[in-house]
């Protein structure tokens, strides 16, 4: 009753597949492995990609006793059993899995031992770790960036179960696996369990969601939004389409999706084309008033609508140095011909006197007199 992602797990760097980067010749982990070098790392990438594997490979590489944990049901009582236990004076390697759900009370606990090395610790995040490990923990460990794998490695990484696959039926399963290795070994146990044989027919009846990777408090949905700005900004709308589908089918609130619209309208396209806020307020009053399925019609009109257009980020730019001003020399006397005169005294100290609708006369504080915001 083992799993099929299980039953096949390497055991060494000989049968590890992907991630050449770091395992291939001269990567740092194949160094570290080779070498025997015992130090602390942190395993940072999606699902699926060969964490748990390349920590194991590790562990044994150095000769250490693994624990495992998961920082989901893990707390300080079990780092503080795992210190308490008796390994023969073999290294104690500690696998904290999915690290960044240790708070920060946990991560603190955690600090002292692996900075004396009573643990090597081995943590493994799809979360940026630069956000989510608190800098102490973080700056004793190296943080290495495991990518998703490629459809090249997942036919690889097919081609040992025991279970007789076409060429087609592979090709179907990398293409819905979104990188991740363990994702298309289910898949495909799932078909063969339920029906005897996997075919594109069983697979599509046993997989009946095929859903997108994308934490909405995570790495992958900011860089998604982040990919869908860019798009429009670089005026490439089927990129930015592709990007808004992803969103769409992620189940991303549309009315965030309006929201970064109605920035942008006014952030990158700006004076170029004025009246492009309007268009994307309409946007995210259609986005309210109609919702989804249908609202998506009204996101992709503006998200056409925004790429094509010009972009003049000139007030963008000309109010973020203003502010800096103010930052920089707070309430600068104003002049007083542009001062508010609404009472007598202030008429006597000479409040407005002088000022004439349509002057040429610059208003701005006598300190920043030369000062050009909008280029």
């Amino acid at each position: 009753m083992e799993p099929l992602a299980h039953r096949i797990r390497p055991v060494s760097l000989d049968t590890y597949v992907g991630q050449q980067h770091l395992v291939g010749s001269r990567g740092p982990l194949r160094e570290a492995i080779e070498r025997k070098h015992r130090f602390s790392f942190v395993l940072w990438g999606p699902p699926g990609v060969g964490k748990t594997t390349l920590a194991r490979i590790y562990a044994t590489a150095v000769d250490g006793v693994l624990f495992e944990v998961s920082a989901v049901s893990a707390g300080k009582a079990d780092i503080k059993k795992i210190i308490e236990t008796d390994t023969g004076g073999r290294p104690k390697i500690l696998f904290l899995d999915e690290i960044h759900r240790f708070n920060k009370a946990q991560q603190d606990f955690l600090l002292p031992f692996v900075e004396s090395g009573i643990l090597t610790l081995l943590g493994a995040t799809t979360e940026n770790p630069s956000f989510e490990v608190i800098p102490a923990l973080l700056s004793r460990c190296r943080v290495f960036t495991l990518k998703e794998h490629t459809e090249e490695d997942l036919e690889v990484i097919l081609s040992r179960t025991d279970i007789d696959l076409t060429p087609e039926t592979v090709r179907w399963v990398t293409e819905r696996a979104n990188g991740d290795a363990r994702q298309a070994l289910t898949i495909i146990e799932n078909a063969q369990s339920l029906y005897g044989q996997v075919t594109i027919e069983t697979l599509k009846h046993s997989l009946q969601d095929k859903r997108l990777r994308y934490d909405k408090g995570g790495d992958e949905h900011h860089s998604t939004v982040s990919a869908f700005i860019k798009s429009m900004r670089a005026s490439q709308p089927d990129a930015a389409l592709y990007y808004l589908a992803r969103m769409i089918a992620a189940g991303e609130d549309p009315l965030f999706i309006a929201r970064r619209m109605v920035i942008f309208a006014s952030e990158d396209v700006g004076l170029a084309q004025p009246t492009a806020v309007v268009v994307a307020n309409a946007v995210f009053r259609a986005c309210e008033v109609i919702g989804m399925p249908e609202c998506r019609i009204n996101l992709a009109h503006g998200v056409v609508y925004l790429a094509q257009c010009k972009k003049d980020r000139r007030a963008y730019n000309a109010i973020g140095a203003a502010l800096k001003d103010v930052e920089q020399y707070g309430n600068l006397p104003i002049p007083l011909k542009i001062r508010n005169a609404s009472t007598k005294l202030m008429k006597q100290e000479g409040y407005g006197a002088g000022y004439e609708m349509y002057d040429t006369e610059n208003y701005l504080p006598e300190k920043l007199a030369k000062k050009k915001y909008l280029e």
